[in-house]
C-alpha cells in the first residue's frame, strides 16, 4: 500500500502542525493576500474561538477584520450575505454543528440561491466553517453529522478536510472561490499531527501550489480488493482498516478520501470501484438519506457491471445523535469496517 503523501515523496521535509494550526494558517495566508477577507462568528477574536483555530488573528489583522459576533446565527449568517455581496469575502464560524440550524434559513433561502436567483449577476462569495462530528464527549447540539442538509442543496459547495496539508490548502481555496462554500472540519481531528510542505516556494506558496483542486477526491491507500469511499473524521478509522487488513495477509483495501461533499469527484470514484469491484461508503453521519446513500445510489448505476457485491453503508446508526458516554457505540470503528468488508467478500 501507499499513499499519495509517499507517492509525492519529499513529505518529510515539511513542517508538522496540528490540522487547527493548518486552518489558522491558510485563514492567515488569505487575509495577507486579499483584504476583502473578514473572519466573523461568536468568541473567534479575543478567546480565538472555541478550538482556538482563529487565535492570535485579531491581534494581526484587527477588530474590523477578525469580528466577535452576538449569539445570533441568523443574524451572523445574514449580515455575511450582505458583506459577500458588496465584495467581502467572510469567513463565518459556526460554534459547533448544532448550532448551524438558526442560520438554516439564510444558507438554503439566500447563500444557496442568489447567484441563480440574479442570472449569474451576483455572487455570494463566503466561507462556512462548522466543526463536526463526534468523539469529543460533548453535551447535546455539540456533536452531530449534519453535511448531507447542505450537500442536497443545490448552489453550495460542501467540503471537508482530514489532513493537515489538506487544511492549509482546502481553507484558502474555499475562500478563494466565487461559490459560497460550506467547510466542515473534523473536530476530533484537530489537535492530530501531519506534515505541510510547502515546497521550495516555502511561505511565498501561491494557490498555484495546492497539491489538488477543491473539487477532487485523493487515494490515501491504494488496494485491489474493496474500496471504501469516505471523508473527515472517518478517514483515519478507514486507513486503520486497511492497514489491519494488511498485516494480517487479508484483503487489499482502497481509501479513497472524498475530499469534496458537493460536488463528489465522480470519476475518481468510479476509476476505484471498476478496478476492485467492491465498495464501503464510511461516515459517520446516520445513513438514512444521506451521503452514503449518494455514494451507493451513484455506484451501483455507474459500476454496476464491474460490481461483484452490493454496495454497503457503514455509518451512525438512525437515531438521534445520543449523550456522550454512548457515542463510542453509535460511530463507526475498526471493527464495523472489517465487517463490512468481510461481508462483502462472503458474496
Amino acid at each position: 500500500m501507499s499513499t499519495q503523501a509517499q507517492a509525492r515523496g519529499g513529505a518529510s521535509s515539511g513542517t508538522r502542525m496540528t490540522i487547527a494550526k493548518a486552518l489558522n494558517a491558510g485563514m492567515r495566508a488569505a487575509m495577507e493576500r486579499d483584504p476583502k477577507v473578514v473572519l466573523m462568528g461568536e468568541d473567534v477574536g479575543k478567546l480565538g474561538g472555541v478550538f482556538r483555530i482563529t487565535e492570535g488573528l485579531q491581534k494581526d489583522f484587527g477588530e474590523d477584520r477578525v469580528i466577535d459576533t452576538p449569539l445570533a446565527e441568523a443574524g451572523i449568517m445574514g449580515a455575511a450575505v450582505g458583506m459577500a455581496l458588496r465584495g467581502y469575502r467572510p469567513v463565518v464560524e459556526i460554534q459547533f454543528d448544532g448550532f448551524v440550524y438558526p442560520a438554516f434559513d439564510q444558507i438554503v433561502s439566500q447563500v444557496a440561491k442568489m447567484h441563480n436567483r440574479s442570472l449569474g449577476a451576483l455572487k455570494v462569495p463566503m466561507v462556512i466553517r462548522i466543526p463536526y462530528g463526534g468523539g469529543i464527549g460533548a453535551v447535546e447540539h455539540h456533536s452531530e453529522s449534519n453535511e448531507s442538509y447542505f450537500a442536497h442543496t443545490a448552489g453550495l459547495r460542501v467540503v471537508t478536510c482530514s489532513s493537515t496539508e489538506d487544511a492549509y490548502w482546502m481553507m484558502q481555496q474555499a475562500i478563494a472561490s466565487d461559490d459560497p462554500v460550506v467547510f466542515y472540519e473534523p473536530k476530533r481531528r484537530y489537535h492530530e499531527r501531519g506534515v505541510l510542505d510547502l515546497g521550495e516556494a516555502g511561505s511565498g506558496a501561491s494557490l498555484d501550489d495546492a497539491p489538488h483542486a477543491l473539487g477532487e477526491g485523493v487515494v490515501r491507500v491504494e488496494g485491489s480488493d474493496v474500496t471504501v469511499l469516505t471523508y473527515g473524521p472517518m478517514v483515519k478509522v478507514a486507513h486503520a482498516a486497511a492497514q489491519a487488513a494488511e498485516l494480517e495477509d487479508g484483503p487489499s483495501i482502497e481509501v479513497i478520501d472524498l475530499r469534496s461533499l458537493s460536488p463528489l469527484d465522480t470519476e475518481l470514484i468510479e476509476e476505484s470501484v471498476s478496478k476492485t469491484g467492491r465498495c464501503i461508503a464510511l461516515s459517520e453521519a446516520q445513513t438514512f438519506s444521506s451521503i452514503t446513500s449518494e455514494l451507493a445510489a451513484h455506484v451501483q448505476e455507474h459500476c454496476f457491471y464491474h460490481l461483484e457485491a452490493p454496495v454497503l453503508r457503514v455509518g451512525g446508526y438512525n437515531i438521534p445523535y445520543p449523550p456522550s458516554r454512548h457515542e463510542e457505540v453509535f460511530l463507526p470503528d475498526l471493527d464495523r469496517v472489517l465487517h463490512a468488508v468481510e461481508t462483502l467478500l462472503a458474496y
